[in-house]
């Protein structure tokens, strides 16, 4: 089926249906993509934060970055040299706190140097937060530094695609009810065209037994043809 054969809609209702099913489809399936990606990742490398091209998608869960950063934003944070980041740099790391488990996001407020002048660790403080971070974290924890991008409240939408209702009801039901729509649709139409199509016949039989009879009724009308008497 070529595209002009995929956008002949039989009625403005089939044409609307159809456009959103397409969007649809051009939403959720790179989502669901970048899902599975992320969550295959992060089984294969437990220790790193799952990253597509260098990029890490991240979902903010505490309102500590207000009113820059909102709770249910995604982040997007690149891996860079830690001798590279700045005091006043929001960056991404492993969170001493938490045995190095949870990864936060937030404002570098001080840098720890070595006699050889190279950073070996960072203080951070939420900028919602009163007081700075209770522990040091070393430049190993560093996860990465914000690009200055987010997407505000999908992180919720992102968590809940995580989940196996959230596939169920995000991706698995949608795509489900575009194809079967689209099948119903294409039988709908092959039923028309089916339908079209004897009509068509029907007519050009009509047509022939109509032109036979008017030929049979020529013939036994011409004078011509009449048998001669022996």
């Amino acid at each position: 089926m070529n595209i002009k054969q995929f956008f002949s809609f039989e009625t403005k209702k089939d044409k609307i249906l159809t456009i959103t099913g397409l969007v649809l489809c051009i939403i959720l399936i790179p989502m669901l993509i970048i899902n599975c990606t992320l969550i295959i990742k992060s089984f294969v490398n437990k220790d790193e934060v799952p990253s597509i091209g260098g990029v890490m998608p991240l979902i903010v869960l505490s309102p500590s970055m207000e009113p820059e950063i909102m709770t249910g934003d995604i982040i997007f944070c690149k891996v860079i040299d830690g001798q590279e980041i700045e005091v006043g740099d929001y960056v991404a790391f492993f969170d001493p706190a938490s045995s190095g488990s949870a990864v936060v996001t937030h404002e570098v407020v001080k840098l720890i140097y070595n006699d050889a002048g190279e950073i070996t660790a960072f203080r951070t403080k939420g900028i919602n937060n009163n007081s700075e971070d209770p522990s040091t974290v070393p430049i190993d924890n560093l996860v990465g530094i914000y690009v200055d991008f987010r997407i505000p409240l999908v992180g919720h939408v992102a968590m809940f695609m995580q989940s196996t209702w959230g596939l169920i009801l995000c991706v698995v039901v949608p795509l489900g009810a575009f194809v079967a729509y689209d099948v119903l649709r294409r039988k709908k139409h092959e039923k028309k065209e089916g339908a079209d199509i004897d009509a068509l016949k029907a007519e050009l039989a009509a047509l022939r037994a109509e032109k036979m009879q008017n030929a049979e009724c020529k013939m036994q009308n011409d004078p011509n043809n009449e048998e001669k008497p022996d």
